[in-house]
């Protein structure tokens, strides 16, 4: 083998090596998103089952006032009950550590406290 052949090998083998470099470095980001997604879904996932199995422990929720037909409370009380009720549904859910403002409603909060969750709850 001539020097030039040797040289011209090296630099064809220099270039597959960093095409292989680089597609090395796409499939580790690309492991890396998935691991990530991965650990967020698992704590979406413990969160649900932990409010899953509370619920089962506590029985069925309460039918609001506004959908039940046998109601005895008048028509204008029925509207304060159920907006009272939703409030305390959506401070349920932030307390169980999912959003409720609407940049990020139902995924997990993960940094602790969100000031866009906690001023929708002060209104």
């Amino acid at each position: 083998m001539e020097n030039k052949d040797i040289f011209t090998n090296m630099q064809a083998l220099e270039t597959q090596m960093g095409k292989v470099h680089g597609d090395l470095s796409s499939l580790m980001l690309e492991v890396k998103k998935l691991v990530e997604e991965n650990q967020r879904l698992r704590l979406e996932n413990e969160q649900l089952r932990k409010i899953l199995k509370r619920e089962s422990t506590e029985g069925p929720l309460p039918m609001p006032a506004s959908v039940r037909t046998d109601s005895p409370v008048p028509a204008g009380k029925e509207a304060i009950d159920v907006v009272g009720e939703g409030y305390d549904n959506l401070a349920r859910l932030y307390h169980e550590g999912f959003h409720i403002c609407n940049v990020y409603y139902g995924h997990l909060r993960t940094e602790g406290d969100c000031l866009f969750c906690l001023s929708f709850l002060n209104k």
